[in-house]
């Protein structure tokens, strides 16, 4: 295992994306794990999907610590980025702000180049030129793409992407190679594998079925339920964030002693991919359990087998030794029991009409 090189108490922590799903869960992590951390939040609250969320993640937030900043503001403004570096001084940044979403990226690829590429680039060149001890960054597992070896190695090429999303994701890596390369900036990407829980977000899939279901409509169950997806509870990446963000990669010396960047990537993913299939019946089982639909609910009147989707992939499957190796972790929450809490979450939940 890797000992920690990073002592986070008492430092000033930026996370981007704070009022997103996995950022807002790991700003409120921080403040229950590290007494001293400050933490300067951005977010620009797109509409993406219903901002209420977002707004109530903040309220979350706010009412846990005197120590937390939000500024609402886009990452693509390069002025407002080294504005906020020079007036807060962040030593660790967590950048989770991202246009998100692979069918999204296909009718709004706009979007993702100006958050995904212009706004990583700023984190960067911002890191750049101020002492930041670790950059910690989101990935995804959608760089993968067409790949067909399973589980998902992150020694394997990555160079088939089937979507802009996963192209701006695999850009976000090599850029961060560059930097810490040619800056000696220490940087961490993190390959989300299918992230779910409570207060989520509502283009996911365990999401949107359940909205459809509650109002009567048919889900549509995407390459005739011949899919797999490692889907992995919010609690298990933020875990994984918190220990990641205290070891930052250090530079490896090579035989003609150039030295390698101070760079990693790990997967996060639960290393158990789930049939699409066996996940909608543990989520309708679970959805009832709760009460949020009722006992004799019609499931298969609401169930329709479609084709695959453009930008979509059979199998998402990580492995994850290197993570357990390096932090002793890895990824275990039980799908039922994840599918559990949200159904329980959504039951006081009024979905945006």
């Amino acid at each position: 295992m890797l000992e920690y090189n990073i002592n986070l108490s008492g430092k000033t922590i930026l996370v981007t994306g704070a009022a997103g799903f996995i950022g807002s869960n790991l700003v409120k992590r921080l403040f229950a794990d590290f007494d001293t951390i400050r933490v300067i939040g951005i977010d620009s609250i797109t509409d993406y999907y219903d901002v209420s969320l977002k707004h109530e993640r903040l309220k979350e937030i706010e009412a846990l610590s005197k120590d937390w900043t939000f500024i609402k503001g886009n990452i693509a403004d390069k002025a407002l980025v080294d504005k906020l570096f020079e007036e807060y001084h962040p030593q660790v940044v967590v950048n989770l702000a991202a246009q998100a979403g692979v069918r999204y990226s296909i009718t709004n690829p706009g979007s993702y180049i100006e958050s995904n590429l212009i706004g990583f680039y700023n984190i960067l060149e911002a890191c750049r030129h101020h002492a930041v001890e670790h950059l910690v960054y989101a990935s995804s597992s959608s760089v993968y793409g067409s790949n067909k070896k399973i589980p998902y190695s992150t020694d394997d090429k990555v160079d088939n992407p089937v979507s802009l999303y996963a192209a701006t994701k695999k850009s976000n890596e090599l850029m961060a190679h560059a930097y810490s390369k040619l800056y000696n900036i220490p940087s961490t990407g993190l390959r989300f594998f299918t992230v779910y829980g409570p207060a989520g977000r509502p283009d996911m899939a365990y999401f949107g079925f359940t909205n459809k279901l509650v109002n009567g409509e048919t889900i549509k169950i995407f390459n005739y339920g011949n899919c797999k997806r490692d889907f992995t509870y919010v609690d298990d990446i933020v875990e994984g964030v918190v220990r990641v963000m205290q070891h930052a990669p250090e530079p490896i010396p090579s035989e003609e002693g150039l030295g390698e960047a101070p760079y990693a990537v790990y997967n996060i993913g639960n290393n158990q991919p789930e049939n699409l299939l066996n996940f909608v019946q543990i989520l309708q089982e679970e959805l009832v359990r709760a009460g949020v639909l009722p006992a004799d609910y019609d499931f298969e009147a609401h169930k329709e087998l479609v084709p695959m989707q453009p930008g979509d992939v059979p199998i998402t499957y990580a492995d994850t030794t290197p993570l357990e190796q390096d932090f002793g972790f890895k990824p275990s929450t039980p799908l039922r029991e994840g599918l559990r809490r949200f159904a329980e979450w959504y039951k006081g939940y009024e979905p945006k009409k």
